[in-house]
């Protein structure tokens, strides 16, 4: 009996590597780039040692969502690679087509490996769909795009892009133009149902033999940054100070050229790149993780503002839609803001400036936005996470930040985040702090004693099995507690089923709830609020320690460590 069952086992696997075989060769006869048809050549004539890495590209494929494309560089359809770059263009054009969209296809592109050829599979299948393709003159920051898409009148755009993903990876982000998007959505990544329409147009598609091919598109001249520069740098005040000593690095991303120009355009003179990490490099070669927000990723901007005795030091990530600011303390330190720090700071400013209309952020983000909203009378809106949301938080959106180092700080010109524009305002209230012998971190701790201290941060889980999640939040549902740091629970909100959040507030404290929307994690956003005082230092101290009182309360509701 043991031998037959060995026997059984052993002829299931081979049907397994059979049928496994037969897969990939079928999707080498389509797959229209002969250094990824070699890649899995390669990898079948390993088998079976090769078997979990073919089954990890062919169990599934990538999935077009809001956030368009994302993944490792790689053969087979559970990759980012010509064949399914391809098919998600011939998707988009479809779609565009039984929307009656008649624009054009702007398209743009960062520095990743990958990123040039991708764009040029895009427009060769705009193009060959019978629509016009407006490739970027060159490897450019996704603001560009964002920008491009409402200013050429386009009807979608596709940004070929990673953003702050690791240097194996890749992605497509799609846009609306005004055709589609309305006066919402024009500038903006696309939202629900358009992200499922496209994914069943792409599954609707035949073999990508018969995707109907053109040329690589018209490429444009730099005057198309040159009027993003120009656009940007008019929402600086020409009258403010503008004497400032920057520092800045593009994190080995496309965005150290275009910032440069942005500051000396805007009046700032020259921001001094960090050396290293001046020109693009897809091989990120002196970070770990191309992010601003990871440990040590600003290590070298932080020194290099020491060393240059600067007023502000700026981080954009590999793709410039997002920014970090760090800043001087009194001890010749310096310590790098939360990207609610700099919501709070830019939306004081625009404030200030008399800017009217909506200001909105998400609701992982701090609730001092909000406070400042009813106090200086101005609307307020919160939204979901993520830019698409809040991009259509309301036509006279004013601004609109996420916690995320994300920032909108011109949607006139672009509904999207932009590091470049948002660098370009902390430069003038650095500069405006500078001209009365002061720091940003001075604005911070004026504000803090306008409206009190808030302290955020996360409690952050990583899981192997993703149903992890799904028992702990079912946990903090199933004993929803009337209680947070002893205070009485004033609010108690469950989105469920439209998303799986959930929010519980005291009167000084708030828990955002939900898993990760790109990672396999859970994320609990935290928020405490102290009075000011007399004294700020100790208000700030009691703020520290209550959060970390908060985050372990929080850890216990969700059974996870802390």
């Amino acid at each position: 009996m043991e031998s037959l069952h060995n026997n059984a086992m052993h002829d299931g696997e081979t049907a397994d590597l059979d049928a496994l075989r037969a897969e990939v060769l079928t999707w080498i006869t389509d797959d229209p780039d002969k250094a990824a048809r070699d890649e899995l050549y390669r990898l079948l004539d390993a088998l079976p040692c090769s078997a979990e890495e073919l089954a990890d590209r062919f169990n599934s494929r990538l999935k077009f969502g809001t956030a368009g494309l994302r993944g490792p560089l790689r053969a087979g359809p559970n990759g980012m690679n010509l064949a399914v770059v391809r098919a998600a263009a011939a998707g988009l054009a479809n779609w565009l087509d039984a929307k009656g969209a008649t624009g054009p296809v702007v398209i743009g592109y960062d520095a990743r490996h990958g990123s040039r050829d991708f764009a040029t599979e895009t427009a060769r299948v705009v193009t060959g769909s019978g629509r016009r393709a407006l490739v970027m003159p060159g490897p450019l920051p996704t603001p560009i795009t964002a920008y491009a898409v409402t200013k050429l009148e386009g009807t979608a755009a596709v940004q070929v892009t990673a953003s702050h993903n690791p240097p194996q990876d890749n992605g497509y982000k799609v846009y609306l133009g005004r055709e589609l998007g309305g006066e919402l959505g024009a500038g903006a990544q696309i939202v629900p149902p358009a992200d499922t329409e496209i994914e069943q147009a792409i599954e609707d598609l035949g073999p990508l033999s018969q995707v109907p091919l053109g040329d690589d598109g018209e490429i444009l001249d730099e005057s198309i940054v040159d009027d993003y520069l120009a656009a940007i740098s008019s929402i600086v005040d020409p009258d403010d100070p503008k004497k400032l000593a920057s520092v800045a690095t593009p994190m080995h991303g496309v965005g150290g050229e275009t910032l440069v120009k942005a500051m000396r355009k805007a009046g700032f003179g020259t921001v001094v790149l960090v050396p290293e990490q001046a020109e693009p490099d897809a091989d990120f070669p002196t970070v770990a993780f191309p992010n601003p927000e990871e440990p040590g990723a600003i290590d070298l901007l932080k020194a290099l503002a020491v060393e240059e005795g600067a007023d502000v030091a700026l981080a954009l990530d590999p793709d410039a839609d997002r920014c970090s600011v760090a800043v001087p303390q009194g001890d010749g330190a310096w310590r790098q803001l939360t990207g609610n720090e700099v919501g709070v700071l830019l939306a004081d400013h625009w404030m200030r400036k008399g800017h009217t209309g909506t200001y909105a952020t998400t609701i992982v983000s701090t609730t001092q936005l909000k406070a400042m909203c009813e106090r200086r009378g101005l609307k307020y809106e919160e939204t979901l996470t993520g830019f698409k949301w809040l991009a259509r938080a309301g036509a006279d959106l004013a601004f609109g930040f996420e916690e995320a180092l994300g920032y909108c700080v011109a949607p006139e010109f672009l509904r999207d985040k932009d590091g470049i524009s948002a660098s370009l305002v902390v430069a003038e209230i650095a500069a405006g702090q500078a001209a009365r012998m002061a720091t940003l971190q001075d604005r911070l701790d004026e504000l803090a004693e306008e409206f009190g201290v808030y302290e955020t941060g996360q409690l952050s889980v990583r899981v192997e099995d993703l149903s992890e999640i799904a028992a702990c939040m079912k946990r903090l549902r199933s004993h929803r507690p009337s209680t947070l740091l002893d205070e009485p629970v004033t609010g108690y909100l469950d989105r469920l089923p439209e998303n799986d959040v959930v929010t519980i507030e005291t009167a000084n404290a708030r828990v955002v709830a939900r898993p990760s929307g790109t990672e396999p994690k859970l994320k609990a956003y935290l928020e405490v609020r102290e009075e000011a005082g007399s004294d700020l230092g100790e208000a700030r101290e009691r703020a520290r320690a209550t959060l970390a009182a908060l985050r372990a309360e929080v850890a216990g509701l969700l059974g996870v460590p802390h």
